[in-house]
C-alpha cells in the first residue's frame, strides 16, 4: 500500500517565480533524500499552476518531510505568493503513481484542503480547478537519491 501525496499550486503573479522555482529546487532536493520516498513527478501547468504527486511507505515519513527542512521553510511563503493552493492524501493499494486525472479528482474531492491564502481566486475556495494538461514537456519524473546511507 502507498500513501500518496498530491498538491495543485498556481502563483498569483510572474513576480513570484523565480524566487518560487529557487525554492522548489530546495524542496526537491530534499524530497529525494526523505526516508519513505517512494517516486514522485512534477507538472508545470498553464497560468503558473504547478501541481506535485508523491508515493510515501507511510503518512508518517510524508509528514517528516513536510515538517522539516526546506519544505517547512517554503509553506509559509505561499500564503503570499499563491492565489490557489490544495492539497490532499490518500492510500491506494496500486504499486505506481496514479495518472493526473486521478490526482484532479482527488483535488478537486471533499477530502482536499484548501489553504489559507491573502489573496485567493473563487476557484481556490470552491475547488473547480481546470484539469491539468499533459503529456508535458514540462513534467519531471523524481526518484529517491541512489546510495542513501
Amino acid at each position: 500500500m502507498l500513501f500518496i501525496s498530491a498538491t495543485r499550486l498556481r502563483l498569483r503573479s510572474f513576480w513570484f517565480l523565480l524566487p518560487f522555482l529557487k525554492i522548489n529546487q530546495a524542496t526537491i532536493r530534499q524530497l529525494k533524500e526523505s526516508t519513505g520516498f517512494i517516486q514522485g513527478k512534477l507538472l508545470i501547468d498553464r497560468k503558473l499552476t504547478f501541481w506535485t504527486l508523491t508515493a510515501w511507505a507511510s503518512e508518517k515519513d510524508m509528514k517528516a518531510y513536510r515538517n522539516g527542512g526546506a519544505h517547512l521553510k517554503a509553506m509559509p511563503k505561499l500564503i503570499n505568493w499563491c492565489d490557489e493552493a490544495t492539497a490532499v492524501h490518500w492510500t491506494t493499494e496500486s504499486t505506481g503513481l496514479p495518472d493526473w486525472n486521478e490526482v484532479a479528482q482527488h483535488i478537486a474531492a471533499p477530502e482536499a484542503r484548501v489553504s489559507k491564502l491573502y489573496h485567493p481566486t473563487q476557484n481556490h475556495t470552491a475547488k473547480t480547478f481546470p484539469a491539468p494538461r499533459y503529456p508535458s514537456k514540462l513534467e519531471q519524473i523524481l526518484e529517491p537519491k541512489k546510495n542513501m546511507v
